[in-house]
């Protein structure tokens, strides 16, 4: 009897899910698959699907890493194949992003986990490789700040209570005498890392774990927990949403918006959402990472294609992006599904990603 299939694959060379599989991929995971199988430039990855948590809920932690264990290594293998890079490897790593996908978006589910993967060898690496050692401090803060948010419980409990990274963050940032977070450079961003380590180890009595496997072991499992957490129960009850839906779990290859003023992450329409008029454009911010738009903490440059007499649009990566690769791949989208969609994508200095 064939074992059942928990993970699938998504790439230039392969997608095992579409559109329609959203019941077991998730809406995020079907729609990645979608898009490569449409031919659009996606960071290769693969979704843990929502039966792997359903299993997870009824079975527990260990009978289900059991269960997808294997498949997982595999999966990894496939994005190491893809991506030229070796998860693990401190000279050239090769980092991930882990994000919960339900079947219907929902609050409550755990948030994105970015620059999975990074510890204190792979942060050099990574400087050494880039060339911009800003650059890999500014992933490896983010990442522990994120990490020990999610996975460690970190979080502030209540609405009103601070965010204990934030509060560093503003600290560092008053003793600079500076405002904003891009203007942090390397030392600062080595300081921060330090910082918020200590913090977990006083908080939590033990070390940030830095072991790249035990990191996504951990971010996974985050994910299946968050299904059940008190926010998303109130919330299937309400929307009269069933418990066994489950949620799926995607793994992505990392590329990168916070590689200096030549790359961007953001948002792009087909259509303009006010008027429905039919026109390319979007929101970006120049050397950020996708959760900075979600955060508001800076405010977005608006783009459009083609340009407007008073356009804001000031990268050229984002006007590149926006006359090639975007339109076309947003158009595909809009082909294929007979809507006008919206694509968050990352900009680097050589190439235009989607994500869904």
């Amino acid at each position: 009897m064939a074992s059942t299939q928990y993970v699938y694959l998504f790439g230039s060379a392969r997608a095992e899910g579409d559109a329609t599989m959203k019941n077991l991929l998730g809406g995020k995971g079907a729609n990645l698959a979608e898009m490569c199988r449409l031919g659009i430039p996606v960071p290769s990855g693969f979704t843990i699907s929502t039966e792997a948590c359903t299993a997870y809920t009824a079975r527990g932690r260990e009978a289900v890493l059991a269960l997808i264990r294997g498949q997982v290594l595999e999966g990894v293998g496939f994005v190491e194949q893809e991506m030229g890079k070796r998860f693990g490897n401190a000279a050239d790593p090769l980092l991930l992003s882990v994000r919960s996908g339900a079947h219907a978006s929902m609050p409550g589910m755990m948030d994105t986990i970015l620059n999975l993967g990074l510890n204190d060898e792979a942060v050099i690496g990574l400087a050494q490789r880039s060339g911009d050692a800003r650059f890999a401090w500014d992933s490896y803060r983010r990442f522990i700040q994120m990490y020990g948010d999610v996975v460690m419980g970190l979080k502030p409990a209540r609405k009103e209570d601070h965010d204990p990274f934030e509060v560093i963050i503003d600290m560092v940032k008053e003793k600079k005498g500076v405002r904003l977070d891009t203007e942090l450079d390397a030392a600062d961003l080595q300081e921060l890392v330090a910082r918020f380590k200590a913090l977990i180890r006083a908080r939590i009595g033990h070390d940030f774990p830095t072991d790249p496997w035990q990191q996504l072991w951990g971010a996974v499992v985050a994910v299946f927990e968050s299904w059940n957490n008190e926010r998303a129960r109130v919330y299937r009850e309400l929307n009269d949403i069933p418990a066994s839906w489950g949620t799926a779990v995607n793994v992505q290859a990392m590329v990168f918006g916070n590689l200096g003023d030549s790359s961007a992450t953001g948002v792009a329409f087909t259509r303009d959402a006010g008027t429905g008029e039919d026109l390319f454009n979007g929101e970006f911010l120049a050397n950020a990472q996708g959760e900075d738009v979600v955060a508001g903490i800076r405010t977005p440059q608006q783009v459009t294609w083609p340009p407007r007499p008073r356009s804001r649009t000031t990268s050229r990566t984002c006007r590149t992006w926006s006359s090639r690769s975007s339109r076309a791949g947003c158009g595909c989208c809009r082909r294929a599904t007979a809507s006008a969609p919206a694509r968050p994508w990352c900009a680097s200095p050589s190439r235009c990603w989607a994500r869904a």
